[in-house]
């Protein structure tokens, strides 16, 4: 953090306030008696924009004597209001606490904010002394805590050098001592490249903050490495080099792309200059022209949807010959260039859908998509998380992907359908006893983990240390977290479906007790020796152990096809929370999961079933009544009691409309999953007998 942040953070903390005890402060007062902080006021008006100044009448400034400064605080005396949810900062030069104490005796010129040191708050010391530089640099509280030399000398260097002083990383001042030979190179300027980008990007307040010795160094700087000079050639002269950044500009280009968020205010400025009209110019320099890139790219896009797949994978790889360059633009750092990196992503979903799974036994199926389909799915999710709140961009991509990515999912979907119709879904097993878990067992579940976040996930533990084996598993039917959690419990033997169940949840065998709210599972749990681990708990590592984390599914329902831009925040908390529990003596984690997902932006293809055929329907699912008849040719057999029917939504189609996150009917994205063995990197798993057998294509 830099010193000028450290700095502003400071002055607005001194609003902070207990809204039980007081109200908040109309206003911080920065009484400043010596005018030390003075020289930096022009860059802090750029940076706080609730900032007032006391001073002569110069409204543009947001400066004024006090009675105007009363008024600009109501919002009645500039042009621009102070920010809403921003305590109005009064800076008060040649003031001092002190000054405003008695307002009977309060000087007349500052009268009308006397008053305001008890509506307000003061910016002070903890001593409530006015804070000086060289108080905030060595204070420890509310300060920087840094070394700083005492002696007058480094004062008045300090007291000059702090214009610069403000844009230094704190980090790389602790430590060291701040004397007289510290300040004086500051003063001096051993860095021209960062001061002609700062120039560039403050313009008049790099300038105002200068005395007349030092602006006249800087331009001699310019004028002696650069040939520029910023008098004569001014910041769109400057602007103008540093787009075609050739020559000794090299340098100052090169600077700016380390950094160049930094710099915020030049990309503006150079779109203030002509670009070059040679032919064969290098134009990444000008923003405007990647602007022009980008429209043009997404006009080439929009009417792409309307094209078969195969034509239009032909014209992204043309299109991805021409912009990919782009991706490596400064610009692109800047987040300027939304399409030419979602180009990259679709050219990956364009290649993943050439080849298709609706083809095989469902075995062979399953193994393609274990193999290779999968990278369909993550190349979908890759471009959606890449996306900006741009509408014309989420038109464009949404629509392009939907042409490339429904076809692939409907064909294999339906491909698979026909598959179980014929031979049957893979048996599960669930009223078989699992094999017995060893002391140091923990079972991990995660709801909605598909299999391609599944690989992501195991990716993530792999960098982190951790061993990770993989085993395919068949979710139960229908792929619904009612059905599909208690599948993959280890006390899955001693639960039954009820044939009056409408919610597709089954319930404890021996009594009938309903699984709903989890009470009656979690005391199943327990009654069979299994800890129940909470978001943090670690529990026993020499017993077994049953946690529930990272609810994937419901960040999916909430917020639909924006679930790909928080998938990695939520693995990471995931592969902490595994890293908690092997620190805190677990031995073997087993991650199971319920479903997966289908996700698709404007929503799946909504399929009509009559609310009078049906007991109770959800996105991809439904239970019919008794003696319904429908012509939905997907019923199968519930996977806790054969004898309960459930309808399964054809292809990838919903039985709701504008369902972007669904699951719940029968697709590999929905039912094919992963349990995931962990251990620690060069432990040995301890024994050999799984955590339990689910049902496998095997």
């Amino acid at each position: 953090m830099r010193i000028l942040d450290r700095l502003i953070q400071a002055i607005r903390a001194a609003a902070t306030h207990n809204p039980e005890a007081t109200a908040p402060p109309d206003c911080i007062l920065w009484p400043d008696k010596d005018r030390q902080w003075e020289p930096i006021i022009p860059r802090l008006l750029t940076e706080i924009p609730e900032l007032l100044v006391l001073g002569h009448f110069e409204p543009d400034k947001r400066t004024g004597p006090a009675i105007w400064l009363r008024c600009a605080m109501a919002g009645k005396a500039i042009a621009s209001p102070l920010p809403d949810d921003s305590v109005p900062i009064l800076y008060l030069p040649g003031v001092g606490r002190q000054d405003l104490r008695a307002v009977e005796e309060c000087p007349e010129p500052i009268k009308p904010l006397a008053e305001l040191q008890y509506r307000g708050t003061l910016w002070s010391q903890a001593n409530g002394k006015d804070w000086t530089i060289r108080a905030f640099l060595k204070t420890d509280r509310n300060g920087l805590a840094l070394e700083v030399a005492m002696d007058q000398a480094t004062g008045n260097a300090l007291q000059m050098a702090l214009y610069r002083l403000l844009d230094e990383e704190i980090q790389t001042l602790t430590g060291r001592r701040l004397d007289l030979a510290f300040f004086n190179t500051l003063l001096a300027g051993d860095d021209p490249i960062r001061d002609i980008l700062q120039w560039l990007d403050r313009g008049e307040s790099f300038r105002q903050e200068r005395d007349k010795n030092s602006w006249s160094g800087f331009v001699a700087v310019c004028k002696m490495r650069l040939g520029f000079d910023p008098d004569n050639d001014g910041p769109l002269g400057g602007a103008a080099r540093l787009a075609a950044h050739e020559g000794a500009w090299r340098a100052v280009w090169d600077r700016y792309g380390e950094a160049p968020k930094r710099y915020p205010h030049i990309p503006a400025l150079i779109r203030k200059t002509a670009t070059p009209r040679l032919l064969f110019a290098d134009l990444s320099g000008w923003p405007q022209h990647n602007d022009q890139e980008e429209r043009s790219l997404r006009g080439d896009l929009l009417p792409l949807a309307t094209w078969p797949p195969h034509k239009i994978r032909l014209r992204l790889q043309e299109l991805k010959a021409r912009h990919g360059v782009r991706r490596t633009w400064l610009w692109a750092e800047l987040g300027e260039a939304p399409l030419a990196f979602a180009l990259t992503h679709l050219q990956a979903l364009a290649e993943e859908t050439k080849s298709s799974l609706a083809m095989g036994t469902l075995a062979e199926m399953a193994t393609a998509y274990r193999n290779q389909g999968w990278q369909a799915d993550a190349a979908a999710r890759h471009l959606l998380s890449c996306l900006p709140a741009d509408e014309e961009v989420l038109t464009a991509i949404h629509s392009l992907m939907r042409a490339l990515y429904l076809p692939w999912l409907e064909d294999a979907a339906r491909h698979l359908q026909k598959e179980v119709q014929r031979s049957g879904y893979p048996p599960l097993e669930l009223g078989k006893e699992p094999a017995q878990a060893l002391p140091g067992d923990c079972i991990l579940f995660v709801d909605g983990l598909r299999l391609d976040v599944a690989r992501w996930l195991t990716q993530k533990l792999q960098e982190s240390g951790f061993s990770v084996t993989e085993q395919p598993r068949w979710s139960a039917l229908p792929s619904v977290t009612a059905t599909g959690k208690p599948a993959v419990t280890p006390v899955r033997h001693l639960l039954a479906g009820q044939e009056d169940q409408g919610e597709f949840e089954p319930c404890v065998a021996a009594t009938g007790q309903s699984l709903k709210g989890g009470y009656a599972l979690r005391k199943l749990l327990e009654a069979e020796g299994w800890q129940i681990l909470d978001a943090t708990s670690t529990g026993n590592p020499e017993g077994r152990a049953w946690c529930a984390f990272g609810n994937v599914d419901h960040e999916g329902h909430e917020r639909g096809w924006k679930l790909a831009h928080h998938l990695d925040v939520l693995l990471d908390e995931i592969v902490h929370r595994i890293t908690q529990l092997f620190k805190a003596g677990w031995r073997r984690l087993q991650i199971r999961t319920d479903h997966g997902w289908l996700l698709l932006p404007g929503g799946l293809p909504k399929r009509e079933l009559a609310g009078v055929l049906t007991e109770t329907r959800w996105g991809r699912c439904a239970l019919l009544k008794p003696g319904s008849r429908t012509d939905t040719p997907l019923l199968f057999p519930w996977s806790w009691n054969p004898h309960l029917t459930v309808a399964l939504a054809d292809g990838v189609c919903c039985y709701r409309a504008g369902m972007e996150y669904a699951h719940g009917g029968l697709s590999l994205q929905e039912c094919l999953t992963l349990e995931l063995t962990v251990t620690a990197a060069n432990t040995e798993c301890v024994g050999s007998s799984e955590l339990g057998v689910l049902g496998s294509f095997r």
